[in-house]
């Protein structure tokens, strides 16, 4: 009888940890044996998830956390200089979460009010610019140097190697009126995903994005927590009736895909898209 070897322990860095489907993947990613290291700017739900959601894994050694600022390019470098010298100097997987998560100008404002222009400058920078700049600082301590001695210049990589995994949106395909912002965001970040896969190819650093629909993460924080919220309470008729899968999603969609990602070794460069409704729509 074959046993499968148990997992090998990986140094994870994520970042907008704190709630919604950061912290679900925070929760799936320690339940598996991980080590995880979170950033996030708000203080109080990082402080909750790390001390008290958390807790357990935090007191063995095996979750921290830190605020960054992720629109402050010298937080950013300083915070994951401070993770990689808590992971001892290795950053297995990077994913790349934070992003602002409402689609919606503010106040039911449209591209045409002048103030949403910094709105715009927010969204570029938060969902555009931060996984750039994490990425970059976390390159350092994750590219390989087992490179064949061949002309190939293949890797010579035991397992799936090193990988970076942005959080997307279904949004850079469809949006809704009023999202330009956050539509075109998280368009670049899919070309930003695919620029980084061939430029980090040769480190031996897989990059790939996942791009989740309609997920419901009302409980998934600190508010959550206390008023004992569930996801099944937060699925309505219009959820069931716009998705095949006759749901909503749940952010365990999000970490199942994940999973995955981290351990498929011949996947990079490859949107993953996590949404039913999409299907749904282009059947009608």
């Amino acid at each position: 009888m074959v046993h499968e070897e148990a997992p090998q322990s990986k140094h994870i860095l994520i970042t907008g940890g704190g709630r919604g489907i950061g912290r679900a993947l925070v929760r799936y990613f320690l339940e598996a044996g991980h080590k995880v290291y979170i950033f996030d700017i708000m203080e109080e739900e990082l402080k909750h998830t790390t001390t008290v959601h958390l807790d357990q894994y935090n007191k063995k050694g095996k979750l921290e956390s830190a605020v960054c600022n992720l629109r402050d390019v010298n937080d950013i470098r300083n915070k994951v200089k401070t993770a990689a010298k808590w992971f001892n100097n290795q950053i297995d997987v990077l994913v790349n979460n934070a992003s602002i998560a409402s689609p919606f100008w503010k106040d039911g404002k449209t591209m045409e009010a002048e103030e949403t222009f910094d709105q715009w400058i927010a969204y570029m920078e938060t969902n555009l610019t931060n996984p750039f700049a994490v990425s970059q600082a976390c390159v350092p301590y994750m590219k390989t140097t087992h490179s064949d001695s061949s002309d190939s210049g293949a890797q010579k990589l035991h397992g799936a190697g090193p990988c970076i995994i942005h959080v997307g949106s279904f949004r850079a395909h469809q949006s809704d009126p009023n999202q330009e912002g956050y539509a075109a965001s998280k368009a670049g970040q899919l070309g930003l995903m695919q620029a980084m896969a061939i430029s980090l190819g040769p480190l031996g650093i897989r990059v790939n994005l996942i791009a989740p629909g309609r997920i419901k993460v009302a409980h998934e924080s600190k508010e959550g927590d206390e008023g004992g919220t569930s996801w099944e309470e937060q699925v309505s008729e219009k959820d069931v009736g716009d998705h095949p899968t006759n749901r909503a999603g749940r952010p365990k969609d999000i970490a199942d895909a994940a999973f995955y990602l981290m351990d498929a070794g011949f996947v990079t460069g490859v949107s993953s898209p996590l949404d039913s409704l999409g299907l749904f729509c282009m059947m009608g």
